[in-house]
């Protein structure tokens, strides 16, 4: 390694954050939903959001728009933090000196890895290129969220350590508690959702208008408080124009349940402010995948083309998305089983490019396939039995797959 790229591994920015590794997560899918974020936070932290933007435009070749990206970036945090810029700005000059670094311009990394050196120094770091504060702590745990729920855990330990040096800052602490939010929906754990609670009803305190932590908060109390959480949710529909955190109430909605055709409706209003948001349209699949289950029979073909559409509609936006195509292989199922066999032979083929969850869901799907519609009991059990073996993942399809091959083994 020379001794360039060795002052750049020491940097704090999401080039050393190494987000990618994780897991196979699409890059333009977090684009997406970065978007929303960026566009909707109720917090001062667009920069870091800008900053995270450069670096996908970044994996996905784009360095224009990175460049454009980071620029913004610095321009926001100069108006959003002109007491403490140099703090804010740590991390969009290490994006800076790592996209220059790829395109070979030594001369600009030096000038970047310059202005780095001297604010650690006016920080008295003992690292010439880094330092401990709650600034980057912070920035590092919402990219952390940004790039997926999963990884509640690790963003939860960079708010704690942020709110150390600033303890009653509102930013860090909805940052904490969206965290734990985060990590509970990854386990399911009661002990975590007693902290979730705890911390999200502690952001709405000091926050009474954030509607993302009450959404959150409904979701955690719907069991043992259910009136509480509908009143939550009908707040955030009838106030919010964040699309994504519509996107949860409409998910609460059902769940609760409050009505079906509720859930329909927020998710259109969702999808009128923002059109090009793929996951809108999947929920309002699901949605209509749901109602068909109650349906007459000939309201019941009216429901199953509304959720083809609309899961086509989805592919549209994202095309790999993976969920969207295992709904609509069993709604293709209705009427062609070469059709929906064709969408699972063509996952398989795709499986070693996916993530954890995707994979576990494709051989979720493909098991029930081949049991329920094929009569291959020991294919199906293979199949979810090559689901299980899959290390992390999510909870909901790892009790699925366990629930089937408990199942299955006794049949056999």
């Amino acid at each position: 390694m020379g001794p360039l790229k060795e002052k750049l591994q020491s940097l704090q920015c999401h080039f050393t954050w190494c987000f990618e590794v994780r897991d196979k997560v699409g890059v333009e899918h977090i684009l997406q939903t970065l978007l929303l974020h960026l566009e909707h936070t109720s917090f001062p932290n667009q920069g870091t959001y800008l900053a995270m933007k450069a670096y996908l435009h970044h994996l996905l070749g784009d360095t224009r728009e990175a460049l454009k990206s980071l620029r913004k970036a610095e321009k926001v945090l100069l108006k959003d933090h002109p007491t403490n810029f140099s703090r804010q700005v740590l991390v969009t000059y290490g994006n800076f000196a790592w996209i220059y670094y790829h395109l070979a311009n030594y001369e600009k990394v030096e000038r970047y890895l310059e202005k780095i050196h001297k604010i650690c120094q006016a920080l008295s770091s003992p690292e010439p290129y880094s330092v401990a504060i709650p600034e980057i702590q912070a920035q590092k745990g919402w990219s952390l969220l940004t790039w997926g729920f999963r990884n509640g855990p690790e963003a939860k330990k960079c708010f704690q350590l942020a709110l150390r040096g600033d303890e009653f800052n509102g930013e860090f602490q909805a940052g904490l508690a969206y965290s734990a939010f985060a990590s509970w929906c990854h386990t399911w754990n009661p002990k975590l959702n007693k902290e979730a609670q705890r911390l999200l009803e502690e952001v709405l305190v000091h926050q009474p208008q954030n509607a993302e932590a009450k959404v959150y908060l409904a979701k955690v109390i719907q069991r043992n408080n259910r009136q509480r959480a509908e009143s939550l949710v009908e707040d955030v529909v009838q106030n919010s124009l964040n699309p994504e955190v519509l996107r949860n109430a409409a998910k609460m909605c059902v769940s609760l349940p409050l009505s079906l055709s509720q859930a329909i409706s927020v998710l259109k209003k969702a999808i009128a402010l923002n059109p090009s948001y793929h996951l809108l349209y999947y929920d309002l699949g699901v949605c209509y995948s749901k109602e068909m289950k109650k349906a007459s029979p000939g309201k019941r073909e009216e429901l199953v083309a509304a959720a083809i559409e609309s899961f086509k509609q989805s592919l549209e936006k994202d095309p790999a998305s993976v969920f969207s195509q295992l709904e609509l292989a069993k709604l293709y199922g209705e009427k062609s089983l070469a059709y929906e066999e064709e969408i699972y032979q063509n996952l398989m083929e795709d499986l070693p490019k996916l993530s954890q969850r995707c994979r576990q869901a494709i051989y979720l799907h493909w098991g029930d396939f081949l049991l329920h519609k094929k009569g291959n009991k020991e294919e199906a059990l293979e199949m979810y039995t090559k689901g299980l073996q899959i290390s992390g993942g999510h909870c909901n399809e790892r009790s699925l797959l366990e629930s089937r091959l408990r199942s299955l083994t006794k049949l056999l």
